[in-house]
């Protein structure tokens, strides 16, 4: 079966002197993202009107989600902790350093308050050997578990609309991998969603038909393979850097 090309984006500059943006969700209306390096978080509206919501950061943030009750989750990556938004400050939500091997980094947030956080599995910055990273499940009263073992860099993780299904990005593994929730938010069934052999995953959303893209085009669900296989990573600045693969991994 022959499919269409995706149609090419129309893209404008939001805002700049982003130095390294990560964790982007959309939230009341605003763009929020983590600049890791200016320690801060903060959101930004359609006309490109940005707001520091917490700033002065000791720690670089990463992966944000929300709460039932609306309060702000913030992946805390050094500490390898989780952070929540309590009476306007940042405060301990959860201590995930039991669990993750490296600096965490994603974080996706259900409706129900539970987090799936990722981590880098190894000292990624330091040039440490490659290993894998454990899924961590932080639950709305702030306990960690393991959610899921032996996963490649997991990165740019989505839940379906429905919220049945979990969606993770490998950057050292060339796929995404796709997890059954159950009621109790422990994972299942893991497979393949979609290879792309050659990049690295990374940042995801869901679109308008439940595919999850982290390209200038949408990656199919259910086994699918893609063959834009030149793809490099894209991030916030508007352009993109070489995919994060040790080498001879590929």
């Amino acid at each position: 079966m022959t499919t269409s090309p995706a149609p090419t984006p129309e893209l404008r500059l939001l805002v700049d002197n982003v130095d390294f943006g990560e964790g982007p969700r959309w939230h009341d209306g605003r763009l929020w993202y983590s600049d890791f390096y200016q320690r801060a978080i903060y959101s930004v509206t359609t006309a490109g009107e940005r707001t520091v919501m917490f700033g002065d950061l000791d720690d670089r943030p990463s992966g944000l989600g929300w709460m039932p009750d609306g309060s702000l989750l913030a992946v805390a990556m050094t500490s390898r902790s989780v952070w929540r938004e309590v009476d306007g400050t940042l405060q301990p939500h959860a201590d995930l350093s039991a669990i993750a091997t490296g600096h965490c980094n994603d974080m996706v947030v259900d409706a129900a308050g539970n987090a799936y956080v990722g981590n880098f599995g190894f000292d990624f910055e330091g040039g440490a050997t490659f290993a894998a990273a454990d899924l961590a499940l932080v639950r709305a009263d702030g306990s960690v578990e393991v959610a899921a073992e032996g996963l490649a860099f997991p990165n740019g993780s989505v839940i379906t609309p429905d919220g049945s299904t979990l969606i993770v990005g490998e950057s050292f593994g060339g796929d995404y991998v796709a997890f059954d929730i159950a009621d109790d938010a422990t994972l299942s069934n893991r497979r393949v969603w979609a290879a792309i052999p050659g990049a690295a995953p990374d940042g995801s959303a869901p679109d308008g038909s439940g595919a999850s893209p982290n390209r200038p085009g949408p990656v199919g669900g259910g086994g699918a393979s893609s063959s834009r296989s030149s793809w490099n990573r894209p991030d916030m600045r508007g352009g993109c850097q070489p995919p994060w693969r040790p080498p001879g991994w590929w």
